[in-house]
C-alpha cells in the first residue's frame, strides 16, 4: 500500500465547486467506512473545511479514491476533475506537512487548520480507518507544524484588517478587557472585527446599525446590545473604542459630535477605526489630541508589513519541511522491509527452537553440558551461515556486488 492524497482547495476551485464535495462532520464516520469497505483503500482520513476537501489514503489503486469521491457526492468526473490535485508518496507527505503548518492556507500561517487536521485524524481513528501509515503521517505533521511555529516567524505578525485593529488598540489601551466598544455597521468587516475584539473580553459591546434587528443579531453573538444610528450622537462619549464600516455616502461621525464626546469623557482618549470607503468619520477628527483615528490605509500598512515578514518566514518553514519529509519517506521505505524482516526472524526462531530441543535431549541423557553447549553453538552458527555462504559460492556474473552486500549486512571489514 502506498500513501496518496486527493483533493481540491481554494487555490484550485471556487466556492461553488468546493461546496459540492464538502463533508459534514457528523457524516464523516459513515463516509470513511464506505470509502474503505471495498478494501481497495486500506487506510483513510478526510479533511473537510470551507477552504478544502482532502482524502488522505493508503492504497495501491489511487483512482479508487477518486471514483469513490465522485460516486459519494454524485458528481460527474468532468465536472470536478479540472479542480482535483493528486499527490503520491513524497508529495503527499510534503503537502500534509505544509497544510498543518499553515503554508497552504488562504492566510499564510493561520493556526486554525492545525486544529482541523487534528479533528480529521480523530474522526478517522474513531471510524477505525487510521492505520499505521496515516497515524504516523498525522503525528509527524503535527510535530512539524509545532516546530515551524516555534522556530520561525510564520505566525508572529498581523495579517488581517481585524487583527490589525486590535493590535493598534492595544497600543492605546493596556487592557482591551476594560474598554467599551461601539461597532458601527453590521457587514462582514464589522463581523470580523467584532470577533477579534470579543476574544479580548471587553467590558461592553454595542452595535449601531441602520437596521436595528440586524445589529441585534450580530451583537447577540458576542453578548452585546444594539442601537440605532441616530443614537450615536448621544452615546458616543460612553465608548473607548469605535470601529465603523458602513456603506453611507456621507460621514456618520462629524467633528462636532466627537468634540462633544471628548468633553463629556473629560479628555479620556478614544480610539477610532474607519474602515469605510468613502469614510464614515470626518478626517478632521484625527487632528484632535485625545483621538487616535486610523483609516483602512493605516491598517493596510500594518497588514502589509505582517505579510512581508510571514513571506520571509515561509522560506525557513519550507526548509524545515523538506528535511522532515526526507525523514518520513525513509520511515516509509523501512516499512516496506517489514515482511522480509519478519520472515527472517521467524526462520531464525524456528532454527533456535529446533536446536534447543536437540540440546535438551542430549542433556537429559546425561551428556557433558560443556560438550552439549559447544555443539549447540556450532550447529546454530552453521545453520545461520548456510544460506549466505551458499549464495556467495553460487554467485553468477559479478559476485562483487553480493560480497559487498554480505559484508555490509554482517559488518565485515577487509582482513576480518
Amino acid at each position: 500500500m502506498t500513501l496518496f492524497t486527493l483533493g481540491i482547495n481554494h487555490h484550485t476551485a471556487p466556492l461553488s465547486v468546493r461546496e459540492q464535495v464538502a463533508f459534514q462532520a457528523e457524516k464523516l464516520k459513515h463516509a470513511l467506512a464506505d470509502l474503505t469497505r471495498a478494501k481497495e483503500v486500506s487506510e483513510a482520513a478526510i479533511l473537510s473545511t470551507c477552504n478544502r476537501t482532502e482524502l488522505y489514503c493508503a492504497t495501491d489503486t489511487p483512482d479508487a479514491a477518486t471514483r469513490w469521491l465522485l460516486d459519494y457526492h454524485r458528481i460527474a468526473r468532468h465536472e470536478i476533475e479540472p479542480y482535483l490535485y493528486t499527490f503520491p508518496e513524497r508529495d503527499a507527505v510534503r503537502h500534509a506537512f505544509r497544510v498543518a503548518s499553515g503554508l497552504d492556507s488562504m492566510v499564510i500561517g493561520e493556526p486554525q487548520i492545525l486544529g482541523q487536521m487534528k479533528d480529521a485524524a480523530r474522526a478517522a481513528e474513531a471510524a477505525g480507518t487510521l492505520g499505521t501509515t496515516l497515524h504516523k503521517l498525522f503525528q509527524r505533521s503535527f510535530a512539524v507544524a509545532k516546530e515551524v511555529r516555534s522556530t520561525t516567524a510564520i505566525g508572529a505578525n498581523i495579517v488581517s484588517m481585524a487583527a490589525a485593529a486590535v493590535h493598534l488598540a492595544e497600543r492605546i489601551f493596556e487592557h482591551i478587557g476594560e474598554q467599551r466598544i461601539l461597532f458601527i455597521g453590521a457587514g462582514e468587516m464589522i463581523d470580523l472585527c467584532a470577533t477579534h475584539f470579543a476574544a479580548q473580553n471587553p467590558k461592553q459591546i454595542v452595535v449601531a446599525n441602520r437596521t436595528v434587528e440586524r445589529g441585534a443579531a450580530l451583537a447577540g453573538r458576542f453578548g452585546g446590545t444594539a442601537i440605532r444610528l441616530d443614537d450615536i450622537a448621544d452615546r458616543l462619549w460612553q465608548f473607548d473604542i469605535v470601529v465603523s464600516c458602513t456603506a453611507s455616502p456621507l460621514p456618520i461621525i462629524g467633528l462636532g459630535m466627537v468634540e462633544r464626546a471628548i468633553k463629556a469623557r473629560r479628555h479620556r482618549p478614544i480610539f477610532m477605526v474607519d474602515l469605510a470607503v468613502p469614510r464614515d468619520i470626518e478626517v478632521e477628527v484625527g487632528e484632535k489630541d485625545d483621538v487616535f483615528l486610523y483609516t483602512v490605509d493605516d491598517l493596510a500598512n500594518v497588514v502589509e508589513s505582517g505579510l512581508e515578514s510571514r513571506q520571509a518566514a515561509v522560506l525557513d518553514a519550507e526548509a524545515i519541511i523538506a528535511e522532515r519529509v526526507d525523514g518520513f519517506v525513509r520511515w516509509m521505505e523501512t516499512r516496506g522491509a517489514v515482511p522480509i524482516i519478519r520472515s527472517l526472524r521467524d526462520a531464525a526462531e524456528r532454527t533456535r527452537r529446533h536446536e534447543m530441543e536437540h540440546a535438551l535431549k542430549l542433556l537429559s541423557k546425561g551428556e557433558d553440558p560443556a560438550r552439549v553447549l559447544d555443539q549447540l553453538s556450532h550447529r546454530l552458527t552453521n545453520k545461520f551461515l548456510h544460506a549466505p555462504t551458499q549464495a556467495l559460492n553460487r554467485a553468477e556474473g559479478d559476485p562483487g556486488e553480493l560480497q559487498a552486500l554480505v559484508a555490509r549486512l554482517f559488518h565485515l571489514h577487509a582482513g576480518d
